[in-house]
């Protein structure tokens, strides 16, 4: 697949721009909440893959159509559709496609984040909302809970108390206590909020990507490790990327006082 061409995706329902380094994707279905179809979770997996072996793409940008919602999750109208359980158990998932992205994806979350929705949010490494923007696990009304990682990333974001009243209440919360919880990074008025996303896309474009995709791993190793082993993780992964061609120049620029260019080498 090529590595300069946003692959055709088969569906008007997810949309990718490629600008410079930074791909924004856009879930692209407002009239149903941008909620995700399996047409829609394929495309986020062709995506993906396409963006992990693209030589250009350094940061992604995930956001929803329109001002009513970033994503209500899966559609429910279409889960009935799976010929069994097990079947809906071994589906290609949309959050396993965006937790397999090894470069950094920022949310530029909008309205409604409910259920798979929340989840995928969770699933970027950066999350910006909008002051309209407001979150929900509400699987649990339904008489089911969230499987794609609902749980772990709340009760690491928020604590066990806070995760523990969104999972089982189902009840929403509003931006500013998402800020508070530390769901989100930032909260801003709706006119500001892609244009924020992409402005923190591109600062992260300009650094090393090998430095950048190598502290994603590592901070996604922190979820695991113990302290001791982190650290010597760390160190690890740090003396890997000592030894770039990119490093070398980032001490050459520092010495010659110059703006850095790197390479991905």
């Amino acid at each position: 697949m090529s590595t300069k061409t946003v692959p055709t995706l088969g569906t008007d329902d997810v949309l990718a721009v490629l600008d410079g380094a930074v791909l924004t994707i856009t879930l692209n279905r407002p009239a149903k909440l941008n909620a995700v179809t399996p047409e829609m979770s394929n495309a986020l997996v062709a995506l993906t893959t396409w963006a992990n072996d693209s030589e250009i793409v350094r940061v992604v940008v995930l956001t929803g159509a329109g001002e009513r919602a970033f994503c209500a999750g899966s559609d429910i109208g279409q889960l009935d559709e799976y010929a069994t359980p097990w079947a809906f158990r071994n589906r290609e998932d949309y959050c396993d496609a965006l937790r397999a992205l090894r470069k950094p994806i920022i949310a530029a979350i909008n309205g409604y984040t409910l259920g798979g929705g929340l989840e995928t949010a969770m699933t970027c490494d950066i999350r910006i909302a909008a002051d309209s923007a407001s979150f929900a696990a509400p699987e649990v009304k339904l008489g089911w809970i969230g499987g794609g990682g609902m749980s772990t990333f709340l009760a690491h974001a928020a604590g066990a108390s806070n995760a523990a009243l969104m999972l089982m209440t189902g009840d929403t919360i509003d931006a500013q206590k998402a800020l508070a919880w530390g769901l989100v990074t930032e909260v801003v008025s709706g006119d500001m909020l892609l244009s924020r996303a992409q402005e923190i896309a591109a600062t992260i474009a300009t650094r090393p990507p090998i430095a950048v995709e190598t502290a994603k791993a590592n901070l996604r190793a922190a979820y695991n490790l113990s302290q001791d082993q982190s650290i010597a993780y760390e160190r690890d992964l740090q003396t890997v990327t000592f030894a770039t061609e990119d490093a070398a120049e980032g001490r050459r620029a520092f010495a010659e006082k110059r703006q850095p260019t790197f390479y991905r080498r």
